[in-house]
């Protein structure tokens, strides 16, 4: 008679996986079909601070939820630290989920946990996200781009890799493309005073914090004035701000009337 081993003490393998998914701008609606999939069968989701938790109610309830927080928030973890925990968990629980908010490739340092999940063989899936550089402006009725009005795009971060201000902005202010600025609040003065210099004080320009969530706030005006507009409209720097530069925010359909207000009740025009 075949010996029966007892279930209790059967080595159980699990099969390790990483999906990386882009969770969009902020709004939870925003997230892809099959990012939704992928969440329903994971076994541990590790997300972000810029991710809604609503997402994680996708997850199935025994799913371990893990919370990495982001390089600007109190609560965070460096990037090495979230890799391994990334490869460590896939290789002990099974299905993990990265959930990141916006793209993965657009200063989502997606590539990284890629190539670090590679460094261990271990099974990937890229599922992409919508960019906040481009869906937050377009859901205030701004086109990061139209025709004969901005033929291109810059996104940069405000910052390069050593948490230095990105003089990369100054190049884009020189162009006739509408530029983006990501996560640029506290750099918003340095950015005005390039665009001044470039004698562009009357470009319009636009200053968005929490783009696409309920507690939105929009600045709209020009070079010269977008600085005291962010003021009277209470953003700061508690949330994700997006900054956008170019002739495309003039499409915005309150602009020619705040700008007329600006110019003959608030004289900063």
């Amino acid at each position: 008679m075949e010996r029966q081993q007892h279930p209790e003490f059967e080595k159980v393998y699990v099969e390790p996986k990483i999906t990386l998914v882009g969770a969009g701008p902020g709004d939870p609606d925003l997230i892809s079909i099959k990012g939704v999939k992928a969440l329903k069968t994971a076994d541990v989701v590790i997300y972000d601070a810029l991710v809604d938790e609503a997402l994680l109610s996708y997850a199935p309830k025994e799913a371990t939820r893990v919370y990495v927080g982001n390089p600007s928030g109190d609560e965070n973890f460096s990037q090495t630290t979230v890799n391994r925990l990334m490869v460590d968990y896939a290789l002990n629980f099974g299905h993990v989920v990265r959930l990141k908010g916006g793209d993965l490739f657009v200063f989502g340092r997606g590539y990284e946990e890629l190539e670090y999940a590679a460094s261990y063989s271990v099974e990937t899936e890229i599922i992409p996200g919508i960019s906040s550089a481009i869906s937050v402006p377009g859901l205030q009725g701004i086109p990061v781009t139209h025709k004969g009005n901005s033929d291109s795009l810059w996104i940069l971060s405000a910052t390069d890799s050593n948490g230095s201000f990105n003089w990369e902005i100054e190049e884009a202010a020189r162009s006739r493309a509408t530029v983006v600025v990501l996560l640029g609040f506290a750099q918003l003065p340095e950015i005005v005073s390039i665009y001044k210099k470039l004698g562009k004080g009357r470009l319009p320009a636009a200053v968005i914090q929490n783009g696409s969530m309920k507690n939105e706030r929009l600045a709209i005006g020009v070079v010269n004035t977008i600085e005291e507009v962010a003021e009277e409209v209470s953003i700061d720097n508690t949330g994700p701000v997006l900054l956008v530069f170019g002739q495309a925010v003039a499409l915005h359909k309150d602009f020619s009337r705040i700008l007329n207000f600006l110019e003959q009740d608030l004289n900063l025009y």
